[in-house]
């Protein structure tokens, strides 16, 4: 299992955390999602393509920088 490391941008409460948190696990693959809204990190952990990745982010409202 691999873990890999995004930065969003646009999030400022803790719903922003909840939507990204819920649009990226719904993603195949996906064992585990992190985020921090202080600094925007966003770990993602299992098999999953970047780009995957980036649209769930846009679908929850936000962009992957």
């Amino acid at each position: 299992m691999s873990v890999k490391t995004y930065t969003v941008q646009g999030m400022t409460c803790g719903h922003c955390v909840s939507s990204v948190k819920e649009e990226v696990g719904e993603i195949p693959g996906v064992t585990g999602v992190e985020v921090d809204l202080d600094s925007g990190r966003l770990d993602v952990s299992g098999d999953v393509a970047d780009d995957a990745v980036r649209k769930a982010v846009e679908e929850a409202g936000y962009t992957l920088v």
